[in-house]
């Protein structure tokens, strides 16, 4: 990955996150919010593999935890998960697959949804367990729709990578 591609995919991430918390956190269809950043971060994270996933899912979740004033590492930590376990999705199968945006952010919606929770309970903070659940099937229904446009976009301005240069480290079986 160039300096270029990496400072692409920060500033990707960095509009999604300020779009998320200051436009799309208002925006509430059949109980669920559409998640611009989420969305984003698989697209970057299938396409350059799991340190840029981690990597921006951190600051990406950082700049959330800060701008709305939540607790300060939550997002971060829970976003960090998602780009690293998608990006490792992207290096070892997925990246090729036209069904592997779709199926990444079907499994990352229940993902990031219930480990929020579970961080919030692990915390001690009051956590909506049933509202999350009401809303699983809306937010997974909203991100879907969302997949296609922004992995396009995210495809366009990142490109593809070459699967030697991701994968330098990972020995594939077969």
């Amino acid at each position: 990955m160039t300096l270029g591609d990496g400072v692409k995919a920060a500033a990707l991430l960095f509009v999604a996150a300020v779009a998320q918390v200051s436009i799309f956190a208002q925006v509430h269809v059949f109980g669920a919010v559409p998640d611009v950043l989420l969305v984003s971060l698989v697209a970057v994270a299938l396409l350059r593999g799991s340190l840029v996933g981690a990597l921006g899912g951190f600051f990406a979740g950082l700049i959330v935890d800060t701008a709305s004033l939540g607790t300060l590492g939550l997002t971060s930590l829970v976003l960090t998960l998602a780009g690293y376990w998608i990006g490792r999705y992207g290096e070892t199968t997925g990246r090729d697959r036209a069904h592997a945006p779709f199926l990444s952010i079907a499994v990352v919606t229940v993902l990031y949804q219930l480990g929020l929770l579970v961080v919030h309970f692990v915390l001690g903070e009051s956590a909506p367990a049933g509202a999350v659940v009401r809303s699983l099937i809306p937010a997974i229904v909203l991100n879907l729709i969302l997949t296609a446009p922004i992995y396009a976009i995210v495809r366009r301005l990142l490109g593809t990578a070459d699967r030697d240069e991701l994968t330098a480290e990972v020995q594939l079986l077969g």
